[in-house]
């Protein structure tokens, strides 16, 4: 997760928002993390996506968070899941931030619950 999306844990007091995941925060504006079972990269995200790729977990690396990480880390995702309401707002954060490359993702599961959102899986084909 990046920073934007790791600050509201904290703003009330939750320093491992995702306790049953091992978690990385990508930022080069934070100066520390208090909690141990929570690793601050200051570096390349996309060098420690190759890296826990590599390992032979059989667990799938999950990125939360707004569009500035995962842009940078775009050539490393191989699954997207969408979450969709019926709603428009007018605002929000996008997706994907970054230098326009479009990538090609092909749709693989969707569910639709009553009250209209739908979650689709996409995946590169």
């Amino acid at each position: 997760m990046g920073r934007g999306t790791y600050e509201p844990a904290l703003a009330v007091n939750v320093t491992s928002p995702y306790a049953h995941m091992r978690q990385y925060v990508v930022s080069t504006t934070l100066g520390e993390i208090a909690d141990p079972s929570v690793e601050l990269v200051t570096g390349d995200p996309v060098g420690l996506v190759r890296k826990l790729k590599a390992e032979e977990t059989g667990k799938d690396i999950w990125l939360t968070g707004g569009g500035k990480l995962a842009g940078a880390l775009l050539p490393e995702i191989d699954e997207l899941i969408i979450k969709s309401y019926p709603v428009v707002a007018g605002a929000g954060i996008s997706a994907f931030s970054g230098e326009f490359r479009p990538s090609l993702f092909s749709p693989t599961q969707t569910e639709t619950f009553s009250n209209g959102a739908r979650v689709t899986w996409f995946t590169r084909p």
